[in-house]
């Protein structure tokens, strides 16, 4: 099979050296769109491909920005280039492309295109047209220029271990060593440096949620959370099932994390369980560092990826080729992880922190699948549908997770692999509960009368203690309460959270499947994922044979499906 080009598409509409970051050079073509008479179907649709490739510039013009800080966080020009763009260009776009929204809905030829393939560009515009305030755009801004400070502030942390100033993503690795005092040393120094930022990202919190409820007030919304789950476009469940999901998860998951504590407790010989010691394989294993180069990562990554689909270690080694990685942690480069599709050349871009363990093996599977999910529909003309739901954007990414966990034997000795199985299991069946915890807390958040920093904190604790009640905080309160400042979702995008639970239940379902018949599920699953965002979410998940529910009835054997195996990889 030769493998494929990948090229740009060709420009229709927008020139090739156009500045993107130029307000002047941009307005002109709005205007062209926005004045443009058609007299058939066919011109519509032709304006619409016009419309959907100024959007796709417009997107990749922020990417790049975007990548390219987060990259190199001290950079004061790229730091420049990016909240330039989202204060001067992004407000202007944002209010230009809702007038061509307007444009598109009142159009007499609107209802002459195929109803199927435009029934989902119908809704979104439709929706998304009802929603927009030119009031909140300004307000936006802000949050976007806030929500930067928060990705600045945590990716400047490090801490000195030794004598040696690290990165808490480096510093972390040492939560994994069998030495418990160490462990403890370790987990302190981090959370003592989080602390000592406390009150300043509290503030921007303050800052962020002060502009949250000023956008739903202007939007005629009694609370955020309503008007959020309007913009986050979940035409297909609401505030509903997501209750039903944080129950589920309390019923089912939280009480089989009982089950692994108490192992945990008993393997490690002690008496309760402390935050440091979660990191720690129980069975007294040394930490497995499975690679200590970018080279080695993406080495490991590549078989796992053919081990799945020989395609998906072709689509793999376009990235490498083309240098659209940057994963390994160093200074000055910001938390977490994310793959970036950039539109103007339709290749996605992977971001990571790798440190040397094997979580940032599953973190390259994961960024990894999402990567192949841009590949499967980067051809559709429609801006849109190259932009899937988050929900099953997710479930492509922990998708990939899970098919792969069947193949660690191609990469690890049978010792490694079962032990690294074992780590992944516990952790996906931890996330159901962690999902619920910081969804449940947003829900809290955005929907309070008033709030306060102090509320905020005492509502963590409750939720917290009530999902995992055996974890001993005792004289740890303070570093507790602010646990949820790590999770940077809650700053950049709210709400965006329980897409992941969603994906879980999903992903559960494709390796319950691929346990039985691999072949089946890898084709369902590129079934799914070459759908991209063109059908309504429900259809996306029928496509990849899983079933879009959130309730106890789907969660319940999955996750006693995945605490068998565990038990089994665990000896019993």
């Amino acid at each position: 099979m030769s493998p494929k080009s990948y090229l740009p598409p060709p420009r229709r509409f927008v020139p090739e050296k156009i500045d993107a970051g130029n307000w002047p050079d941009l307005e002109p073509h709005f205007k062209k769109l926005e004045r443009d008479h058609f007299r058939s179907a066919a011109e519509f649709e032709s304006w619409l491909l016009d419309l959907c490739e100024l959007e796709s510039i417009l997107s990749a013009a922020y990417a790049r920005r975007y990548i390219d800080m987060t990259c190199q966080i001290d950079d004061e020009g790229k730091k420049k280039r990016y909240l330039d763009f989202t204060q001067e260009i992004d407000p202007k776009a944002k209010i230009a492309f809702d007038r061509l929204d307007r444009v598109y809905l009142q159009s007499p030829f609107r209802r002459s295109l195929p109803e199927r393939r435009y029934e989902v560009l119908d809704r979104v515009k439709a929706s998304d047209a009802a929603l927009f305030c030119e009031a909140n755009v300004p307000l936006e801004a802000k949050e976007v220029a806030a929500a930067s400070r928060y990705t600045q502030l945590v990716g400047s942390l490090t801490v000195n271990l030794d004598g040696v100033e690290k990165p808490i993503a480096q510093a972390a690795l040492e939560l994994e060593v069998q030495d418990r005092g160490r462990r403890e040393l370790v987990w302190r120094k981090i959370s003592e440096r989080r602390f000592a930022e406390r009150d300043a990202i509290e503030k921007i919190f303050g800052e962020l949620l002060g502009l949250r409820q000023q956008q739903a007030a202007n939007a005629k919304f009694s609370n955020y959370r309503d008007y959020r789950f309007r913009k986050l476009r979940r035409f297909d469940y609401g505030v509903k099932q997501c209750e039903e999901f944080h129950r589920a998860a309390l019923k089912t998951a939280a009480p089989v994390m009982a089950k692994f504590d108490a192992a945990r407790r008993r393997r490690l010989g002690i008496e309760s369980l402390r935050p440091w010691d979660f990191d720690v394989d129980p069975h007294r294993a040394a930490p497995l560092r499975p690679f200590r180069s970018e080279l080695e990562l993406c080495g490991l990554a590549r078989s796992l990826f053919g081990a799945v689909d020989p395609a998906f270690e072709e689509e793999f080694r376009v990235l490498e080729d083309r240098r659209l990685l940057d994963l390994f942690s160093r200074p000055h480069k910001a938390p977490g992880g994310y793959q970036y599709f950039l539109e103007d050349i339709r290749m996605p871009f992977i971001f990571a922190n790798a440190a040397g363990n094997h979580d940032d093996v599953q973190t390259l599977l994961h960024e990894g699948g999402h990567a192949f999910h841009s590949l499967a529909n980067r051809e559709d003309p429609i801006h849109l549908y190259r932009d899937p739901p988050l929900e099953f954007c997710e479930v492509a990414s922990m998708g990939m997770e899970f098919l792969a966990l069947e193949h660690l034997e191609k990469v690890y000795s049978r010792k490694e692999a079962r032990r690294a199985k074992r780590s992944f299991l516990e952790r996906q069946l931890r996330l159901l509960a962690w999902i619920s915890i910081v969804d449940s807390f947003q829900h809290w958040i955005y929907t309070q009368p008033a709030d306060s920093v102090e509320a905020r904190r005492a509502e963590w604790c409750r939720l917290r203690e009530l999902y995992t009640p055996s974890l001993d905080w005792s004289g740890l309160r303070r570093f507790q309460e602010i646990e949820w400042h790590r999770q940077g979702h809650v700053f950049r995008v709210p709400f965006y959270y329980i897409e992941y639970g969603v994906a879980m239940l999903g992903a559960l379902q494709l390796w319950s499947r691929a346990r039985k018949d691999p072949r089946q599920a890898v084709d369902s699953y590129r079934a799914g994922i070459a759908l991209g965002g063109s059908r309504p979410l429900p259809e996306l998940f029928q496509a990849a044979g899983l079933r879009f529910e959130f309730g106890e009835s789907v969660m319940g054997p999955l996750v006693e499906e995945a605490y068998e195996e565990w038990k089994r990889l665990s000896g019993g």
